[in-house]
């Protein structure tokens, strides 16, 4: 069992022509609980099952399981998946010391992009490239498990 820390940006610039490997991701939830969330996920040919955990005050850490499982099983369980699929294409993003995974969304949250970087230490500084925007670390409201449930396309714009 690991602990993720992880930050989380939005995205203000151009980042592809600086992306080094890019897939897309098909992912729904078993259960979508922020004490709980259950990920069933598609990345190219390959299927994952995920179990993460809340975060904690800083927003900066949660538990994290991952375990790779057979793509026709994962196809299996999408289809038993809280209603709701998240669709992103992924591109990574190196920076410094550090890779962005940068997810730019489809369907429902088409227009939004976030980047997130993960870290060994909470505290630990990164190099922020130009493209990046504001940090949304720990605002549930960009959790993959919350688009599923109010995407992109339906907040307010102000």
């Amino acid at each position: 069992m690991t602990e993720e820390i992880e930050r989380k940006f939005l995205v203000s610039g151009n980042f592809k022509s600086h992306a080094v490997k890019s897939f897309r991701i098909v992912q729904g939830y078993l259960s979508s609980a922020p004490e709980r969330a259950v990920r069933v996920r598609i990345r190219n040919d390959k299927g994952f099952l995920t179990i993460k955990g809340i975060g904690n005050e800083s927003g900066l850490t949660r538990f994290e399981w991952e375990q790779e499982i057979d793509v026709e099983d994962a196809k299996r369980l999408l289809k038993m998946c809280e209603p709701g699929i998240i669709n992103k294409t992924r591109y990574l993003v190196p920076s410094g010391n550090h890779t962005f995974e940068v997810d730019e969304f489809h369907g429902e949250n088409q227009g939004l992009i976030i980047a997130e970087v993960e870290l060994h230490f909470e505290s630990e500084l990164i190099e922020k490239p130009e493209w990046l925007g504001d940090e949304v670390t720990g605002e549930i409201k960009y959790y993959n498990a919350i688009l599923m449930k109010n995407p992109y396309k339906s907040w307010k714009k102000g």
